[in-house]
């Protein structure tokens, strides 16, 4: 049997007034999940442990079978390993976004403007952590020897702290969680003496990564261009190495494959024993080539048992709280992914579809929310509720007679509930 699961990342919201009170995945056109949903299994899955917060990390973890409870060190060493980084026991890993802060002089001073430095490109942000680790080395007493920086995508980078510092204790805050509020009071914090003189070393880095971003020639050609700076170097998501069952030992399956444009799901995929495909034209943004995603998709099932399909874009638009571009990224998704998959899949003797967010995103907030997320199970074997659904939405989804209270149990029922 082949599976497939796409992840229409922070698809799920809540009602927009803007949308007429619907929410995106209500006002989008999808006649391909429409199709589908009468002869699925609808229902929702609780992706978010209680006391944990709803990030892509814990999420995807959580759905893709693993209990955050038991292998989640943090978000960092999952990206780590998607980029190679070596990670040894004693080392700290830490997420670094770029990201516009308000400047001084205007009205937006102090405030948190955007967790992705207006969407910078790859080849901007990776001459800005060369210079962040060039001052670094000139600025921080023992960098060259402590701290690694990597860049990966975009916005997004790495610091391992390989001194045997440790930051446990230590309480760092995601930058799309303070969306337009004040940076300066979610700065990292610790509980103990130790923890606050650690707290202080990574407030002292993105200190130094912020003189030099201040006059950079890539910040100055961004906002010649009317593009938003990457002014600040934001971290946050640290923890160790974690250790993690493989995928074919947990659920028997042996030929994984994962198809991201983002190093969180990469890292997991290979922690998990994945490969990872790389997609010409895959973006974490509406620009991305939907239609390859599909299409490789496709392809992949003829060497892999199992294929994840990971989009994006929704969650990216939530962020900026643009609910017509999450629309659209739904209804290409619909169109360009879901369509062409579950047309090959028909052709197969037998195969099952999960279609889900990992989380919520919400526009209004542009933030996390850990509401329990809709998911579509579709396939060989798979019996559609009594009341079949019409629609694949939040509302049909709670609806529905399947909720699953732990997200690490939903792989269990995707791969075996009424198989033959």
């Amino acid at each position: 049997m082949k599976h497939v699961i796409v992840i229409a990342d922070g698809a799920g919201d809540l009602p927009i007034p803007a949308l007429g009170n619907r929410t995106p995945l209500e006002a989008a056109v999808t006649p391909n999940l429409d199709a589908l949903a009468p002869e699925s299994r609808l229902g929702t899955a609780m992706t978010t442990p209680d006391g944990w917060l709803a990030g892509s990390d814990v999420c995807s973890m959580s759905l893709l079978g693993y209990a955050p409870e038991k292998y989640h060190t943090g978000r960092a060493p999952l990206e780590a390993a998607s980029l190679g980084i070596p990670m040894n026991p004693g080392d700290w890993i830490f997420r670094i976004n770029l990201v516009t802060v308000g400047d001084p002089d205007s009205s937006d001073a102090g405030l948190m403007l955007d967790h992705s430095a207006g969407g910078i490109t790859d080849t901007e942000a990776r001459q800005l952590f060369d210079a962040i680790q060039q001052h670094w080395q000139v600025t921080v007493k023992n960098s060259h020897t402590e701290f690694l920086l990597r860049h990966g995508v975009s916005y997004r980078g790495i610091v391992v702290d390989r001194s045997g510092r440790s930051y446990a204790g230590v309480t760092c805050t995601p930058p799309h969680e303070i969306p337009r509020q004040p940076w300066g009071r979610s700065l990292p914090v610790g509980e103990s003496a130790a923890a606050r003189e650690s707290a202080r070393k990574l407030e002292s880095l993105m200190e130094a990564a912020a003189d030099v971003l201040a006059d950079h020639p890539v910040n100055q050609a961004r906002m010649a261009a009317g593009k938003r700076p990457a002014n600040m170097a934001w971290l946050w998501g640290g923890g160790t190495r974690p250790m993690m069952p493989s995928f074919a030992d947990r659920f028997g399956l042996k030929r994984g494959a994962m198809i991201t444009a983002v190093d969180l799901l990469s890292g997991i995929a290979k922690l998990i024993g994945w490969t990872r495909l790389d997609v010409p034209g895959v973006t974490s943004y509406h620009d991305t080539d939907y239609a390859g995603q599909g299409q490789a998709t496709i392809d992949a099932l003829e060497d892999f048992d199992i294929v994840c399909c990971h989009v994006e874009a929704p969650d990216e638009a939530s962020h900026q709280g643009d609910h017509a571009t999450k629309v659209a990224a739904i209804e290409a998704i619909d169109a360009k992914v879901i369509g062409p998959i579950v047309r090959h899949l028909k052709t197969l003797p037998d195969w099952r579809l999960l279609v889900l967010p990992d989380h919520y995103t919400l526009c209004s907030t542009r933030k996390h929310d850990a509401t329990p997320v809709p998911l579509l199970i579709a396939g060989t074997g798979v019996l559609p509720a009594t009341r079949p659904a019409s629609r694949f939405t939040e509302a049909q989804a709670a609806s529905a007679d399947l909720h699953v209270g732990h997200g690490h149990d939903l792989m269990e029922f995707f791969l075996r509930h009424n198989r033959r």
